[in-house]
Order: C-alpha cells, then structure tokens, then sequence
C-alpha cells in the first residue's frame, strides 16, 4: 500500500514540478530531482510518504559547477526486511541457439560468441561430430562450464550439443530415438523443474516427423508444467498455408506451446530455428547476424527459478607450498622438536605427538589460507589473438553500417582466421610446455589429455547433506550384500596345519625406510600431518621420528588411530551415467602417507616368510611380483588347448564375487593368518590391532561427514588389502582340488575349467558338485556369490560342435565372453578380441592425430606407443596361430600409426617406414612376447605355473645337442589346438632361435639380441 502512494505521490508531483520551480521564493531550499522520485529497487522502503512522517533531511545546497561528485546529493535509505513469504527473485537466464554446421571448425568462434553476448546456455545444432568424439570441448568449453553432447549414431552430419555454465542444476534425460530427428532432452532445477529438449530435424522430408514429435510431446508434456523447446526444424512456419507447417502448428497449439521466433532466421528468408515455450514467457528475443553458418543465431531471456542454480563455489581453504619451504619446514621441525620422555615407549601417544608437531611446523612455515575460486584465463591468448578479435569486431561494426556484401564476406573472412589464430596460439602454447618438461612424462600426458578430453567438472554439488547421503550409501550396501548371504554350517575346505611361524616383526633401519619411502607414490590423505610431496623432500628432518614411531608400532603390535581413519572421495564411474544415482559412483579411498609408508614395511616382511613358506596359492597371479593377467591366461588357454587338441570338451566357467574386499569377516581372517599362515604372537596383535577401529568419511569439496566404524572388510586403497584378500582365499584351493577342478585366481576373479572326456555323453557332475561346495564354502566366510554375473562356455574340436549338457549352467552359456579384458569366442579363433582392439587403436589414432602439431616426433611416437602399440600388445601371446587374416587387421592398425608419425602417403610402401621406425610387425611381435615368458620362466622370473610347462630337451644318448639349451617339445594332434599351446610354441620358438641368444645372461641382454634377431627375419630381404 505504501509503495502506491508513492507511486501517487510520482505522479502528482511530475504534473506539479514546474509550478514548484516558479513558487522557491514562498517555499525555501526545497527542490526535486526527478530521479530522486524512482524508486531504486523493489526491497528499498520509500523515504517519501503522504502521512508527513518521512525522515528529515538536510536541504541539497545548489549544484556545484565544478566537476566531481557531491556527496551531500546522497540520500540515506533504509532496507525492508524481507519474509519468508516473499520467495526468492527469479533469475534471467540467457539463452543462445545456433546452427554451426559443423562444431569442429568453429570452436573458439563459438567460445568467443557465447561469452561476448553474456549466455548461460548455448544449444548447438549440425555439430557433425561423430561418437565417443569429445576433444572439440576442450577448446569450445568456456571457464566453468559443462557440456551435454549427443551425435548422430549413424551416418555422418546431424548431432546435438548444449553447453551451460556449470552452477546451473542439469540432468541428462534418455529419450526414445526418432527416425525422423533427433533430440538432447534435459531437466533444469529442481524444486521449479523445466524441460528443456534441443531438437534437430534433418531438411529431407519425413512423413513421420509430425505423428513422432506428437509421441514425444504426449510422453513429455503431462510431466512437467514449464517446457522449453529449441532448435532447427526445417519447417517453413513463416509459410502457414504450406502442409508441413499447417500440421506442425497445428500441432504445437495442441499442445498449449508458443512459437516465439517471429523473424527469418535462414539467409533465403524462412523462419526455421524455433523457440517453443509452455508455462512461462520468453523475452528480448534476438536474431543475430548469420555469421559463421547459413542460419542466423537466436538469442532469448527466460525466467528460472533460483533454486534451478547452484550456489557459487565457497572460499577454499588452502596451503601454499613454494621452493624453500621445505627447507623452512626442516629449520623450524629442529627448533619445535623435543619428544618427551614419557613418550618413548607409548606408540599411539608419540603418534599424536608427532602429528601435532608437524601441523605446529607446517602453520609456521605455510599457513592455510583462506582463497576465492577463481575462473583462470586461457594462457595462450596474447596481442596476437586480441588484435585479430578487434579486427573481427570492426569488421562486424562495419558491415552492421553499410550492409553490403563485400563487408559481410570480410567479416567471414576475420572470423575463420580468428579461429586459425587462436588455435596455432593454443598448440604453440602446448608445444612450449611440453618441450620444457620435455624429461617428464607426468606433465606429457597431463597436457595430451588437456587436449583429447574435456574438462572434468564435479557431477554433485557439495553438500554436508551429500556426504552424509553418500557415507549412508556405503554403510547400507555392505550391510545389505552380508544380509543377502545364505549362512552354511557345512565348510568343505580342507584343514591344514602350518608348521612354520611368524611371531614377531624386526625393526628396520634408517637406511632401509629412506629407500621404501622412495618408492612410494606421493598419494596420501587431505588429514596427513605433512603432505607425501613434502615429507620425501624433508625425510632427512623427520626420518628418525618416522623410523622410531614404525619400530615402535611392529614391536608393540600397536596401530595408532591416526593411521586407521580413511577419506572417501565418490567418483562417477562414467561420464555419461546419471550423477544423481550414488549407485553409480565408486569409493576411492584415501589413507595416511604414513599409514602406507608402515604397511610397506610389513608387506616386505610378511612376503619374505610367505615365499619362504611357500603359502601362498599358486594360481592367484593378482597383486604378485611377476604375476599378470596375460601369464594367468596364458596358463588358463594352454591347458584348454591341450585338453581340446586330445579331443576333449573343457567347460569353462567365470564366477562373480559381490563387493568381495567389502565383506571379510575380520574374525574368520585373523584365524585364517594364525591356522594357514602360521602368523601368531606379536605379529598377529598387529593385524588386530591394525583392522580394530578403523573408520572412514566422505568428503566433497571442503564439506566432510561424519565417522563412521568399519566392522568388516579389507581397507580398500591400503597396501596390506589386497595380500589379505588373497590370505583369505586360501582355503578355496583346497576345496577346487578336493574335486579335481583346474583353477586361476586374479584377485576376486575366479575361473574353473575342467576337461570331459566323451564317454557316450559328456559327465558334468563332477563341475557342479564342485560348484556347490563353492557356493557353500563363499556362504561360510561371508562372500557374496553373484549367479547374474556367472558366465560358462564350452570349448570343443574345431571340426565338431561339442554336445555337452550342463543341467543348470544351460543359462549361463555364452557365445563370447570376456576374460580379464580379453574377449574370448568358443571356437578360439578371438576374433571378436581383434575386431575390439582395432576399432579402440583407430579410435585412438584419430584423437592422437589432433595432437600432432604440438608434439615433436619423439614425444609423438612415445604418445603412439601409450595410446596405440600397448592395445596391440595386450595379451598378444594369446593370438600364437590365429589365422592371418585377423592378424593382418592388426597391422593396418600398426601400418596406419607409422603413416601417421611420419608422414607418409596411403600408397607408399610401408616396410621402409617400419623398418626406420624399429618397429616389428605384428605377427614377430607376438613371437617376441612368447620367447620374453620363455626367457623370464627358465630363469625365475615368471610365475611357477608357466615353468612347469617348459621342460629341458635331454636327448637319450650323448649328443652334441645337449649342451645347446634346447627344450622338449611335446606332440600335438591339431594345428588348430595343441600348436597353439604355451608348451608347444614356446619349446619351439625358442630352439630356432641362435644359441648366442639362449645363453643371454641377462634380461636386458636378450631383449636385445631377440630385437635384432625379429627385426632380421622380418626386413632383411638379402
């Protein structure tokens, strides 16, 4: 009410103002300005009201001539209070649509187009990018922004992208596909949620478009009560009598939605990028200059809701490290440091004493800060890229002045060599980084992924409520996988008794701590008294404290608290999963320095007593020196070979474990440590003490939740985890021999395969007796057995279909299946493996061809090598007699990344250019790897199972051949089957090979010499 008589008393005195002006002699010192009358904001409580009781003020004295400001023109207001009932402001959002046709050519075009005209979102048709392709974002991505990309699946052109300023709450939706367009839909905010769906329709005509837009729009339309709707449909709406249009219109007013665009957009004259709006308004619509693509740009204002963004980023408390404050931190550590007497023999009272000596000695020397987040600015843009953006920007003032051709083609002109000039800038800038930090792959890497990838943003907003959902989460899965678990009073393990025994741990030395602290990666936790950076480069300050507090934790059997608190950062497991499901984030987490630095001196212990003993399983080949998954499958795939060269069926069976690490009962493993390890004593109070009254939280940004107890379970991101694990295992072999069951264990991966000979039919009872103990044995020690996830294949002569009936495993047959990332077919031709490898090498190939100006050939070829020769190389050993055809898919992938290093054309010869490379072909790299296993099994340095298979050849009378290192190999029925066998390939290889080369002393050596020898063979056409 008081701000209508004010807008009364405006008025009244806008028609009086001149008849006060002539009467200042009857009332004196009064005067008005007429925009003192306005009122400033809609929360300010006018000053002037009609009921006399305005505050009085002192009379405005004559406007000074002189220039400056007059402070006494100021005129004091107070502010309203506001209630609950108000609600919150809404917020403009401005909104840009625009057809590039084609993305890549016009990324900083676009960049510089959507942060000059101030827009929050910008939806993008005709981006023409094809899938998985996500490198174009990183140089189109403005600061502190986000991306929804969606390109045609099929066929070239089309696609559909979205950019927005990341502290707007966007969700990706999955829509049904449409034949007839295509189509990005998202959701905006949360409480006042708006659809928001970018549509693109291709120009050919489709007499489905309108009955499939109806279908999305009576899908969609009932759910939400504000709808946007943008994009380029092709329809000539500025025509109404056209039938397209006619049914589109009609369409759309069925559906209460409204065309807001009411200009030519397309440089012939039509109206075809359209904005449909239901629920709110849209306002100061604006059609730009067609620029950069034969569609004009469309610009718009919508009103959101606040609660539709997110909070700006809080100040961030932070630490600031510089060259000397390591040597700051070692002065002021020796000044502090004084342990007290009554500490010495207390391990968890000199563990605090420590931890507070260091924060004391860290806040001296690099204090916490408290910083504002800030948007940094892109590096490469210098004078250069600023004086080309001025000439775009009087190019485009003077076109907007006379409108004649020539000036629009210059305009087009000073846009495409703005965008070639900032992209020469930002791969000069690149190379430049990565020639100075030309000896540290760290930051090659670092930069290469700058570039192929586009920014990560954090998924969720950080929140104390979202890390207490999250920490609820983790709690609740655990709790549910050991609640769904079957117990068993039937254990069909095997017991043993262990004669050896390990009682007690030994001190280390200075010397001995120095050197496990170097190998060590510098991970630790946000709650480490000194960060793992600075403690390696202070070790020689704070090592003897360090070595006394790790001696004093093995002799105790004492883990201090402080070492048994974990930090849990949720990460998304895939960026194109929806961020609001937690099940779809994975836990990473994150221990003390010092805690792993104390696990790696026991590891080393534990290890030396276990290899002495020889306890541990010898077909578990995870998280063991000399162990691989390619050594365990070379293990696994040797014996069906075998088995099936002898015509023999092998049944292959791979079992899922749910959240194994997760769920070890800690009372079952510390019996497990004292009656199949033998660790007893001192020894085993360590253990116990080292898995009492763990705890974990859940951090997101600078938010933290609460603590919470971990009563089970192995620590995940720990050193002593996965040994554990393994430990734990231990009576599962037992119960797989029992019934004669051949096995491989990776970690929590578990296969069994066993031989049937035919006798009349195929016997598989024996394979689900043995699946039965298991299932009971896993119910017995807490382990979740996931029968979803159980696959079975059957492997049999390549010239007969095996006919063998596995009763309840029927479900579980599969085709292909893959088997430690290798994807293995029934007929082991690995075809479907190749065909993998090829796709995600050329892949890889043309990402990596972006990057080629800003590397040098050396770092480029390295690049090749990480990117492209390592998927060749994985498993290679397997492909031994695979048939040529799939191997020379193989070397076109190998062909096409040396044409890429060097230059050459499609046409060229390619052996020279192998040749100049060093680079073998793929068939003698395969040869390669199985000659290394050879070397590294004679020698100890393979795992025990693949030594076993290769025999010394000793001839049955004296020969010359004795003393020529030769090996025994055995006879085989089938090319296709026993020839292919690690035990037969190898044996064979390896007695072609010169002698010089099998008496190579050294593994280094032999690669050597076997390199030259492959390289002969494969280019020397003398």
């Amino acid at each position: 009410m008081t701000y209508r008589r004010t807008l009364v008393l405006k008025a009244s005195l806008r028609y009086s103002l001149k008849p006060l002006s002539r009467k200042q002699g009857a009332v004196p010192n009064l005067r008005f300005s007429r925009r003192s009358l306005d009122p400033v904001c809609a929360w300010l409580v006018p000053v002037l009201g009609l009921d006399g009781t305005s505050q009085s003020r002192k009379p405005c004295s004559p406007r000074p001539r002189r220039r400056g400001v007059n402070l006494r023109n100021l005129r004091p207001l107070c502010r309203a209070s506001r209630t609950a009932s108000d609600g919150d402001p809404p917020f403009t959002a401005r909104i840009g649509l625009v057809n590039a046709r084609s993305l890549a050519n016009k990324t900083f075009i676009l960049k510089d187009f959507f942060t000059s005209r101030g827009l929050d979102f910008l939806c993008v048709c005709e981006t023409w990018l094809s899938a998985g392709e996500c490198s174009i974002f990183s140089d189109l991505l403005p600061g502190d922004c986000c991306y929804f990309n969606s390109p045609r699946m099929l066929g070239r052109g089309g696609g559909i992208a979205t950019i927005f300023k990341s502290h707007f709450k966007c969700k990706q939706l999955s829509t049904p596909s449409f034949t007839s367009f295509e189509l990005s839909v998202f959701e905006l905010g949360c409480s006042h949620t708006v659809l928001c769906a970018v549509v693109y329709r291709p120009p050919k005509y489709n007499k489905d478009f309108v009955g499939d837009f109806a279908d999305f729009l009576a899908e969609f339309m009932p759910k939400y009560d504000r709808v946007l709707i943008v994009g380029d449909f092709n329809i000539h709406v500025c025509c109404p009598d056209m039938p397209m249009a006619k049914g589109f219109l009609n369409l759309i007013d069925s559906f209460n939605l409204v065309q807001c665009v009411t200009g030519p957009t397309h440089e012939r004259g039509h109206t075809l990028d359209l904005v449909l709006s239901h629920g709110f308004s849209v306002f100061n619509i604006e059609i730009c200059d067609a620029v950069f693509s034969d569609h004009s740009p469309v610009i718009f204002e919508v009103p959101l809701a606040c609660a539709s963004v997110k909070p700006r980023a809080a100040a961030q408390r932070c630490r600031v490290f510089n060259s000397s404050t390591a040597e700051h931190f070692s002065t002021v550590f020796d000044q502090i440091c004084q342990i007290p007497d009554f500490l010495c023999s207390q391990t968890e009272e000199l563990s605090s004493w420590f931890y507070s000596t260091c924060r004391t000695a860290l806040d001296t020397v690099a204090p916490l800060k408290t910083r504002l987040p800030k948007t940094k600015s892109e590096p490469w843009l210098n004078d250069m890229t600023r004086a080309v953006r001025r000439d775009c920007r009087r190019a485009e003032r003077k076109w907007k002045k006379d409108k004649l051709q020539v000036s629009f083609q210059m305009l087009k002109d000073c846009w495409r060599q703005y965008q070639r000039t900032v992209k020469d800038a930002k791969r000069k800038h690149l190379s430049d980084i990565i020639l100075s930090n030309c000896h540290n792959p760290r930051v090659l890497f670092k930069t290469i992924n700058s570039v192929l990838s586009a920014p990560y943003t954090d998924c969720i907003e950080p929140s104390s409520e979202a890390c207490e959902n999250f920490l609820h989460f983790f709690i609740e899965k655990v709790s549910s996988t050991r609640a769904q678990i079957c117990p068993c009073a039937h254990d069909p393990s095997v017991s043993v008794s262990c004669s050896a025994v390990f009682d007690r741990f030994e001190p280390v030395t200075l010397s001995f701590l120095k050197e496990t602290v170097g190998r060590l990666k510098p991970a630790g936790s946000p709650n480490d008294a000194v960060p793992p950076r600075l403690l390696k480069e202070v070790l020689s300050t704070v090592g003897p404290l360090v070595l006394e507090l790790v001696n004093h934790s093995l002799m105790s059997g004492v883990v201090p608290k402080d070492f048994k608190h974990a930090v849990v950062k949720p990460l998304i497991k895939k960026p194109a999963l929806d961020p609001t499901v937690l099940a779809n984030y994975r836990p990473i987490s994150k221990l003390p320095f010092l805690s792993k630095i104390l696990e790696k001196v026991v590891y080393s212990q534990i290890m030396a007593f276990l290899e002495k003993q020889n306890v541990l399983e010898v077909f578990q080949s995870g998280f063991k020196p000399f162990h691989s998954t390619e050594s365990a499958l070379l293990k696994v795939f040797n014996d069906i070979f075998l088995a099936t060269d002898a015509g023999d069926c092998v049944v292959l069976v791979l079992l899922d474990l749910t959240a194994a690490f997760d769920t070890v009962d800690h009372a079952i493993l510390f019996s497990r440590l004292e009656h199949w390890v033998g660790i007893r004593g001192t020894a085993l109070e360590w253990f116990r003490s080292y898995l009492a009254g763990r705890t974990f939280c859940v951090s997101l940004g600078d938010y933290v939740s609460s603590s919470a107890p971990l009563l089970c379970g192995v620590p995940q991101g720990s050193v002593l985890g996965p040994l554990l694990f393994s430990l734990y295992l231990l009576p599962l072999g037992s119960v797989l021999r029992k019934h004669g069951i051949a096995f491989h264990f990776y970690a929590d991966d578990c296969q069994i395969y066993v031989p049937l000979k035919k006798k009349g039919r195929y016997l598989t009872q024996p394979l689900l007796q043995c699946l039965d103990d298991i299932k009971a044995w896993m119910s017995v020690n807490f382990l979740k057995f996931n029968d979803k996830k159980t696959e079975v294949m059957v492997f049999g002569s390549p010239t007969e279909t095996p006919n063998v009936y596995v009763d309840s495993l029927a479900q579980y047959v599969k085709p292909t299946v893959t088997n430690l990332g290798v994807k293995v077919d029934c007929d082991l031709k690995f075809e479907n493996q190749i065909k993998a490898v090829v796709k995600s090498s050329f892949f890889h190939l043309r990402q990596l061809a972006k990057i080629k100006p800003i590397l040098s050939r050396q770092h480029f070829e390295t690049v090749i090598h990480a990117f492209v020769s390592t998927r060749l190389d994985y498993c290679n050993a397997l492909y031994i007699g695979v048939s040529a055809s799939y191997i020379s898919h193989l070397q076109r992938v190998q062909n096409a990344a040396a044409r890429l290093l060097t230059g050459t054309r499609k046409f060229e010869h390619i052996s020279p250019v192998l040749a100049s490379l060093h680079w073998l072909p793929i068939s003698f790299r395969i040869h390669f790897k199985i000659l290394l296993f050879a070397f590294k099994a004679l020698h100890g340095l393979a795992p025990s199972y693949l030594s076993e298979l290769l025999q010394p050849y000793t001839p049955t009378r004296s020969l010359r051949s004795a003393d020529q290192l030769l090996l025994n190999v055995p006879r085989t029925g089938r090319k296709l089957r026993g020839d292919r066998a690690f035990a037969v390939a190898a044996p064979k290889l390896w007695n072609e090979l010169p002698l010089e080369i099998r008496q190579a002393s050294s593994l280094p050596v032999f690669k050597s010499l076997l390199k030259t020898h492959l390289f002969t063979l494969a280019f020397d056409t003398t």
